[in-house]
């Protein structure tokens, strides 16, 4: 990603006040807000001439009001991956984190705008992405962490393996596993070995491991209706 400080951010979105207020807290925070957006259109083109850090855009937006707002995101990383994109919705559904991040989860993210009353939490989560992780809301791994189909691999993990992953998935770094659950560093390492090698990502698979491992149980889960959560980060980094 872009390396360029203060991080250059673009805000998409049609609500007036919303959108002043993630300004706010995105400018009290030293970031550069170099431009904002009120419909996918005008996203789309602002990205092009402005060409910013990241893009934090409302994933329901004018004309039409459904998820234009993803779309426009995701024409944005086709012309140019260096932007990173941080998507905001009221609704959570699995299938809109899937479609934005596909097979590029490097640099997105998705969480509820509820979140971003946590000031934060929520510029963590900007700049998480605009260094290359993923940021998925909690919700999202929680509800479907349990849901494995007959073949799934998950099948395979044992119960403090799935646990681990639990944690990986909502952004807890190695040493933070080991000190939510009271273990060595060396023990979650294992861990964490041990579900890459059951969840097929190899040392040399392309993208990034920890990421990936969450997509998977993104991919291999039912979609289904989803509760207000509260979320986590995660680097990309393996």
């Amino acid at each position: 990603m872009k390396s360029q400080s203060p991080l250059r951010v673009l805000v998409a979105e049609d609500q007036a006040l919303y959108r002043e207020g993630v300004v706010h807290v995105l400018e009290a925070s030293g970031l550069d807000v170099v431009a904002v957006a009120c419909n996918a259109d005008d996203l789309v083109r602002k990205a092009r001439a402005y060409s910013p850090d990241v893009a934090v855009v409302d994933i329901q937006m004018p004309p039409h009001h459904g998820d234009d707002g993803l779309r426009a995101a995701r024409e944005i990383r086709e012309f140019d991956q260096g932007i990173a994109v941080l998507i905001l919705t009221q609704f959570l559904e699995d299938r809109f984190a899937i479609d934005l991040m596909g097979e590029r989860p490097e640099g997105t993210g998705y969480l509820l705008k509820d979140r971003v009353t946590d000031a934060e939490s929520f510029v963590d989560s900007v700049r998480r992405v605009s260094r290359g992780g993923s940021v998925v809301d909690a919700e999202v791994v929680s509800r479907l962490v349990g849901r494995r189909t007959r073949h799934d691999p998950m099948d395979e993990l044992t119960p403090r393996e799935r646990q681990v992953l639990s944690l990986m998935a909502q952004g807890r770094s190695n040493q933070g596993i080991a000190e939510e659950l009271v273990v060595t560093l060396s023990a979650v390492e294992r861990n964490v070995t041990r579900i890459f090698s059951t969840l097929g990502l190899p040392r040399d698979a392309r993208g990034h491991r920890r990421v990936l491992a969450v997509l998977r149980y993104l991919h291999n889960a039912q979609p289904g209706a989803l509760s207000v959560p509260s979320y986590r980060t995660s680097d990309s980094r393996p």
